[in-house]
């Protein structure tokens, strides 16, 4: 055990409870309190912050912090020169990528950024926008929005930029989506520093080690079966595995037994096949991480 320390962002706000459960998948335990921004967390090597994700980036690019979660979207729109460690695949509804989007209302006659030519914009994303409109020869006024970006247009503003996952938040004030500005995922980034320093990038390097895992094993689960030795191969047809899967004899020379790793959707599909050709004893087991 090191007597150094990790200072860790943990974005606040949206993504707060989605990071922690995925900590927690991925063994670490993160405790909040309503009256400390510093959670704690059964890693004695390890201080966390929470830290709004829009702001995430600038304090991981001054040293503040050494490592943080936030979103591509905000390290682009401050700026930030931090080091990209990986990439993490999730957030407070699902896997997809969320989107910034220029909206409309239902009845605007816009029906592309260029007609936005002189007219009022609304955002969060300042800098994004401002950056779209220029390379596309537009130019219009941008606005920071505080909030309730939804309930500008039409009377505060001609159009917005907003973040969505679903589109079920701009369908309910009807608003239409008139063009994509960027998508955007979530990532854990480093301070360029901190990222030189041997323990720091190692610790880091194994934070990310172990979050990707609990990613990569989403959607998979085990299987486990006795296979005899005439119909192995028309068994290992039926299996869409990871990887080749682990054959191994059994006492008895004339069987062996099959473990592999699949897609859970397929499981359905795939049992009744392989019971068919003559798999024993399926066993389909939970799998909670996968290194790669």
């Amino acid at each position: 055990m090191s007597n150094r320390t990790l200072k860790l962002g943990i974005p606040a706000g949206s993504l707060q409870d989605s990071t922690a459960e995925l900590f927690r998948r991925a063994g670490y335990n993160i405790k909040f309190s309503s009256r400390s921004y510093f959670p704690s967390i059964d890693d004695d090597e390890i201080e966390c912050m929470l830290i709004r994700a829009q702001e995430m980036a600038r304090y991981v690019e001054n040293g503040i912090l050494d490592a943080g979660i936030t979103g591509y979207d905000w390290v682009l729109e401050t700026g930030a020169d931090v080091h990209e460690v990986r990439e993490l695949i999730f957030s407070k509804v699902s896997r997809r990528p969320v989107r910034w989007v220029l909206c409309v209302p239902e009845d605007s006659p816009v029906q592309s950024v260029k007609d936005l030519e002189g007219k009022t914009i609304a955002t969060e994303v300042v800098g994004l926008t401002t950056r779209y409109l220029h390379e596309r020869g537009v130019s219009a006024k941008v606005e920071f929005s505080w909030g309730a970006t939804e309930v500008k247009p039409p009377r505060l503003a001609d159009a917005i930029v907003e973040v969505t996952e679903t589109g079920s938040s701009l369908r309910a004030n009807n608003l239409r989506i008139v063009e994509e500005i960027l998508q955007s995922t979530t990532r854990l980034i480093a301070n360029k520093s901190a990222w030189q320093d041997n323990w720091t990038r190692a610790k880091i390097e194994n934070i990310a080690l172990m979050l990707q895992s609990c990613l990569d094993a989403e959607g998979t689960v085990g299987l486990m079966m006795n296979v005899p030795e005439e119909k192995l191969q028309e068994i290992l047809q039926i299996l869409p595995a990871l990887q080749k899967p682990t054959v191994a004899h059994l006492s008895d020379a004339s069987w062996v037994a099959l473990n592999t790793i699949v897609d859970e959707h397929t499981v359905r599909v795939i049992i009744p096949q392989l019971k068919q050709a003559g798999a024993f004893g399926i066993v389909e087991y939970p799998i909670s991480r996968i290194i790669r």
